[in-house]
């Protein structure tokens, strides 16, 4: 499988606002590697560094040290160093992120905040409004809460929205940050079903859930994390089957 993501090296710091200024390490040289169509799952507890991975790769953190080499239509880029206006063409084409929580400008509704996905992935205006409309029918969203502003929406159909915004026109890499937290068991049905539908379509997929069932379903690959280690790699049997 051609390989999508390198990360190597990758490592994480805080420093807390307290008197002291102590600092917290979240990651301590993270390699991993995602090809394309693979699925890899995150899992680990809470403060081992799940999210602090994502956002790194993401570079909504930005890393102490280490690479992630996104591999593109234009060779190999490190995420890492790279200047914030070519971070931003790239996350709006090959990079995509869904977190729990839905960002949107002021009165804007679900078709236009997927339809401007779309466009970012280099769809013209119509056909953009065309997978829109597909991406949206996808999580379940009623076509009658297209156009109301996101800000009204449930926290439920706001994620579902953020979704759908994260797979209209698959990028080459997905990143996903607990996409199906807030969802009825219904609606977490559909979103899981469009998960798994990426891998046939070649889109790399680094994933973090908390949800067992979600990751034995979904993932190729689990990695553990562990007080910012990656501490044990396998199949979801292999990883979860120990950790359970």
């Amino acid at each position: 499988m051609e390989q999508v993501l390198t990360v190597r090296g990758l490592r994480k710091t805080f420093t807390l606002h307290t008197v002291d200024g102590r600092q917290v390490v979240s990651l301590r040289g993270v390699d991993l590697d995602v090809a394309a169509g693979e699925h890899v799952a995150v899992a680990g507890p809470s403060g081992a560094g799940k999210s602090s991975l994502l956002r790194c790769t993401q570079r909504s953190y930005v890393p102490d040290a280490g690479s992630v080499v996104l591999r593109t239509e234009h060779g190999p880029i490190d995420l890492a160093g790279l200047p914030d206006r070519d971070l931003a063409r790239l996350r709006g084409r090959n990079l995509g992120y869904v977190s729990q929580f839905l960002a949107t400008p002021p009165r804007t509704g679900p078709a236009e905040v997927v339809a401007a996905a779309a466009r970012r992935r280099g769809l013209d205006r119509e056909p953009a409004r065309d997978a829109a409309a597909e991406a949206l029918r996808g999580v379940g969203l009623d076509e009658g809460l297209w156009d109301v502003d996101c800000g009204v929406l449930s926290g439920g159909e706001r994620q579902r929205v953020n979704l759908a915004a994260g797979t209209v026109r698959p990028p080459q890499l997905l990143l996903l940050d607990e996409p199906v937290s807030a969802l009825d068991p219904a609606n977490r049905e559909l979103a899981l079903q469009l998960i798994g539908s990426l891998r046939d379509r070649g889109v790399a997929v680094l994933a973090v859930f908390h949800d067992l069932d979600a990751i034995r379903r979904l993932a190729t690959r689990v990695v553990e994390l562990a007080d910012g280690h990656i501490v044990r790699s396998g199949s979801a049997d292999e990883v979860l089957g120990v950790a359970a």
